[in-house]
């Protein structure tokens, strides 16, 4: 079984470096053990989707410290512009409702 897959893979190879030149760029995200939140790792290129988590997990996650993996294309990120983040972002001041300040939290709650 491993040396189908393996064979997949290198015609995988041959197939996008013969059409593309170039794999597309995939952004990685890992969640580790002690956290809820997934956090961008770094990037890679890889030929698929299901490439690029195999490459994260050997890149990435070398010494077990993660339990989940997200890829996602780097074409596929849109990102507010920093320039105008004053304007962009000032809206939430006006809103108190926004900031939960004058709350009570329970004790029992363990992540907020």
């Amino acid at each position: 079984m491993q040396k189908k897959e393996k064979q997949k893979k290198q015609l995988k190879f041959i197939y996008m470096s013969n059409e593309n030149k170039e794999w597309p760029l995939w952004e990685v995200f890992i969640r580790s053990k002690a956290g809820l939140d997934h956090k961008h790792a770094g990037s890679l290129h890889a030929a698929d989707a299901q490439m690029a988590i195999e490459s994260a997990r050997d890149v990435y996650t070398r010494r077990m410290e993660g339990i989940s993996i997200w890829v996602v294309e780097s074409k596929h990120i849109h990102a507010s512009n920093p320039e105008e983040a004053a304007a962009f972002f000032d809206p939430a001041q006006d809103k108190i409702y926004r900031h939960p300040t004058f709350y009570n939290l329970p004790d029992e709650l363990k992540h907020m």
